[in-house]
């Protein structure tokens, strides 16, 4: 038999009622009874009913935030909700999906003890069942950077097809026919827009890619080094690179300097995200900035409208891609 109210009653020391009332947020609860409550939840692994982490939020003046991992990538998007949180009188609980299912386990514990009045979630990936129940259940709940099939909720997404489209023209005004691509991961949603944006544009001109140039990768930087060696090694002729993140652009700038290929002159490369990295590599990232800071800014807005249950609550916020032309495809100097 699972874990029961009355449970909890008995190990905190207080009445049923009492952790009803604090799983609802309901009338002026002592906080150190509040603090005996929630840490029993905790020790017995207590989720209770849909209805009950659903109701009365708008309490704790707090909101967690579902992240893969503390990687740099998901810095841009933290701190713009940091910063957006703080001016509207609100903190940040950061939770991360490195577990897989225990990481799981740990956020219904949250949920159940009300340790939050809404939830931002970035690619949860293997998780989206457990959001959308959570979301449901009565739980605020934001995706960002929608990876995947459009949720049953508010996300706030990016252009990716026409960030796909931008990359394509910029490589064609360059006069360059023959691009590789290396791609994400195919299940992401991202990594079809980007791609059939990319490669509507080249058909468009009337040029249909080879399709050994189409190569899958997963966002890495050593799949887009072996991406770039295998089509060398495969005699794919390109002059032209589009990764479909910059980590896996700057792993192929360095893939072209070991071969001994000359950047743009030889072969121009796009990047996409333009995280800090874009800025650092050689020759500078051109790439087509996916703006971080706007997406976390709009979707901590967006929750915060759903959890005060605002008229106004937009269902869903699309940000805007636009191209950044650095060193990688800059036009060669006439000799």
């Amino acid at each position: 038999m699972g874990v029961t109210i009355a449970d909890v009653a008995a190990r905190a020391g207080v009445s049923k009622t009492t952790v009803s009332r604090v799983l609802n947020g309901e009338g002026e609860i002592n906080e150190n009874t509040v603090v005996k409550v929630r840490k029993a939840i905790s020790e017995l692994g207590y989720v209770p009913s849909a209805g009950a982490v659903g109701l009365a939020r708008g309490t704790t003046q707090m909101i967690g935030m579902l992240v893969p991992d503390t990687a740099w990538a998901w810095a841009g998007i933290v701190q713009a909700v940091v910063e957006t949180l703080e001016t509207e009188g609100f903190g940040l609980r950061m939770l991360t999906w490195n577990h897989g299912e225990e990481s799981l386990r740990r956020l219904g514990l949250q949920v159940a003890a009300k340790s939050f009045d809404g939830l931002l979630v970035v690619e949860p990936e293997g998780a989206l069942g457990s959001i959308t129940e959570l979301h449901e259940a009565g739980l605020p709940v934001v995706l960002i950077d929608d990876r995947f099939q459009r949720p049953g909720f508010p996300c706030v997404a990016t252009t990716n097809r026409e960030g796909g489209e931008q990359a394509a023209r910029r490589l064609l005004d360059l006069g360059r026919r023959r691009p590789l691509v290396v791609t994400g991961p195919e299940e992401y949603g991202c990594t079809r827009e980007r791609l059939d944006g990319f490669v509507g544009i080249y058909a468009q001109a009337g040029i249909d890619l080879d399709p050994r140039s189409l190569i899958g990768g997963d966002f890495l930087f050593e799949t887009a080094r072996s991406a770039v060696a295998q089509a060398l090694a495969d005699g794919v002729e390109f002059d032209a690179v589009f990764g479909h993140n910059d980590p896996s652009a700057a792993r192929v700038l360095a893939a072209l300097h070991e071969a001994g290929l000359r950047i743009p002159q030889d072969v121009a490369v796009v990047g996409f995200d333009d995280v800090e990295l874009a800025s650092y590599t050689y020759p500078a990232l051109t790439t087509i900035r996916q703006p971080m800071r706007d997406m976390g800014e709009a979707a901590a807005r967006l929750l915060l409208d759903h959890v005060r249950r605002s008229p106004e609550a937009a269902p869903s916020r699309t940000i805007l891609t636009s191209l950044v032309i650095r060193g990688s495809t800059l036009r060669p100097s006439p000799n």
